[in-house]
């Protein structure tokens, strides 16, 4: 079953502090679905800065109210030299 985090009712200084809370308690190759009323753009570039090859963004529904989008933590790397 995966979760989903509507953030639509937060605050917006809150939302992306409960997007990566969600994201850190995720297990390699699990995820959840983010429920936005806007898009999420900017929050994909921080991801990519911050976990660049470590996370899955798979938008799933791209507005014009509502978005969703399913954000993953990817399988752990192997370790170098493996």
């Amino acid at each position: 079953m995966t979760t989903e985090l509507d953030v639509r009712a937060e605050a917006p200084a809150r939302r992306h502090e409960l997007i990566f809370e969600t994201y850190g308690a995720l297990a390699p190759g699990t995820s959840f679905v983010l429920v936005n009323d806007h898009d999420p753009k900017p929050l994909y570039y921080q991801f990519a800065a911050e976990h660049a090859g470590e996370f899955a963004w798979e938008p799933l529904e791209q507005g014009p109210t509502t978005w969703r989008v399913r954000i993953g933590r990817t399988d752990a790397p192997p370790e170098p030299g493996s």
